[in-house]
């Protein structure tokens, strides 16, 4: 019943106000301008043509093409549309996102339930359906952007291998890389803790054999004392089954390093799981291969295209934009806006227990800071040409306000990372967040433009392995979103840009 209550609730929006903006805004808008007449050339069978200006592979396309096919019988037999070219209108394929997205809510749930199995069907689906809000999420649920597939792939993908089932979380890892290139640096991440989960799994199975085998000898070697008469016999015995016992434990030992120990420290734990894996890298390697396919496939393509990606290529070249993780720190804490009470309170306190190590830490983190800000702060054109996205007046009204305003941001920086690390901590392993901050790191460094909609799947990835447990904190998160959509939806809709004519100028205006 949790899925359908979710996938009810969603729908509930998305269906009246998906319509809403059809009709407000019935011409493509914004990026749509190269999305929606790409994809109404496949619908006419041009597959040969392509814009220049997309970077992004046609996975969204051909998954507009499937869903155009299933809707066409019945629209033909209706007398609706005569060939499948005249339904690839705007809207409809606007309404392949719209779908999409109520899929992707079902995933967040199951996603939820998964990983927090204690939660409750009921707190599962209140969650799953204030997830579904969240702003850059919502937002591009009405228009044909890729952003909504990427999303809804990534965490079938996560999802199936949570699953175990690796085949499955491989081919939907190369779907997602259909619709975003970067998305196969989460699918390195999701294989990456899934080798790790599975190597521990089979260590632990190592170790349940092992006290069975131990308790048996110790079985054995009592049965066999009480029936030898000569004590010196038994003795005798007693220290052949005792070597034969130390020498099938030591090889239970040699191949389990460390697996009754818990690691104590950080490095520790890196060269635990580095050890495991190593012990069981043939059984990781078969396990895993689908994955490593995948990933050959993908640096195959980016040999053959001579980039990562496929269009406008001098515009989105790769760049050192350390800058960009600091952006993605103080978004993402913006956006968990309730819980910092709590979590700041928890900061405070680790703080006083250890003032010298947290000193150095913090030191440390304003240092990096400085110099990503100073030498690593990208001011891209496309995030200066165009005033129809919050990105712009973001940096045009705070940022760049004053020359030392970037500078003086620097501990809201470091503050929202430590929180984002604080917040992980509680769930996850320290191992689990250095690979989420690596691959985040991958995904956004590299990127030039300040583009918000590139911090979707990280903050989901963070938001479903943080502990927000209080049910309080939740609902003020979803309070807060459903403020900011229903402000920019106004904004959207009832106060339009267009195009200022004047000689000299070429912006948007109200």
């Amino acid at each position: 019943m949790g899925r359908i209550a979710v996938a009810a609730v969603v729908s509930l929006w998305v269906i009246p106000i998906s319509v809403l903006v059809d009709r407000v805004v019935p011409d493509p808008y914004m990026d749509e301008i190269f999305h929606i007449p790409q994809a109404q050339r496949y619908c006419r069978g041009d597959f040969g043509t392509w814009d220049p200006m997309i970077t992004t592979p046609p996975g969204l396309y051909y998954l507009s093409l499937v869903y155009i096919a299933s809707l066409f019988p019945s629209m033909w037999f209706a007398k609706f549309a005569p060939t499948m070219s005249s339904i690839c209108s705007t809207a409809t394929l606007r309404s392949t996102n719209a779908v999409v997205a109520v899929i992707c809510s079902v995933l967040i749930y199951d996603l939820l339930i998964q990983l927090r199995p204690t939660l409750g069907e009921k707190k599962a689906t209140i969650y799953a359906i204030l997830l579904a809000s969240y702003p850059l999420h919502w937002f591009f649920t009405f228009l044909y952007y890729t952003d909504v597939a990427s999303l809804t792939a990534v965490l079938a993908m996560y999802l199936a291998s949570l699953k175990r089932k690796y085949w499955l979380s491989a081919m939907l890892g190369a779907l997602a890389t259909t619709f975003r290139q970067t998305n196969i640096i989460w699918m390195f991440f999701t294989a990456a803790n899934s080798a790790v989960s599975y190597a521990e799994n089979l260590c632990g199975q190592d170790s349940v054999l092992q006290n069975k085998h131990k308790t048996m000898l110790e079985n054995n070697d009592l049965l066999s004392h009480n029936r030898s008469t000569p004590i010196s016999s038994g003795l005798r015995k007693r220290r052949m089954h005792n070597s034969s016992s130390n020498s099938q434990q030591s090889v239970f030992e040699r191949s389990e390093f460390s697996l009754h120990h818990p690691p104590a420290g950080f490095f520790d734990e890196i060269l635990d799981v580095i050890s495991k894996l190593w012990i069981l890298k043939w059984k990781v390697a078969i396990a895993f291969a689908p994955f490593v396919m995948v990933l050959l496939a993908f640096v195959t393509f980016v040999i053959w295209n001579g980039s990562i990606v496929l269009g406008a290529k001098e515009a989105h070249a790769v760049s050192p934009h350390f800058a960009q993780m600091l952006y993605f720190g103080l978004c993402c804490a913006a956006a968990l806006g309730p819980v910092h009470f709590t979590q700041a309170t928890c900061l405070y306190q680790s703080f006083r227990k250890n003032k010298i190590f947290y000193s150095f830490q913090v030191l440390l983190a304003l240092v990096i800071g400085f110099i990503s800000v100073f030498f690593f702060s990208i001011a891209h054109p496309y995030l200066l040409a165009d005033n129809r996205h919050y990105p712009f007046y973001l940096w045009r009204k705070v940022v760049q306000v004053h020359r030392m305003m970037k500078y003086l941001l620097i501990p809201l920086y470091v503050y929202s990372w430590f929180f984002i690390v604080s917040i992980l901590g509680e769930r996850q392993r320290r191992i689990w967040v250095l690979s989420y901050v690596i691959a985040t790191a991958l995904v956004l460094v590299p990127a030039p433009l300040i583009e918000f909609r590139y911090y979707t799947i990280p903050f989901y990835l963070l938001i479903l392995h943080s502990k927000i447990g209080e049910t309080s904190n939740w609902l003020l998160i979803g309070s807060l979103y459903a403020v900011v959509n229903i402000f920019t939806m106004y904004l959207f809709l009832f106060r339009p840009f267009h195009w200022d004519h004047e000689p000299g100028t070429q912006r948007f205006i109200w």
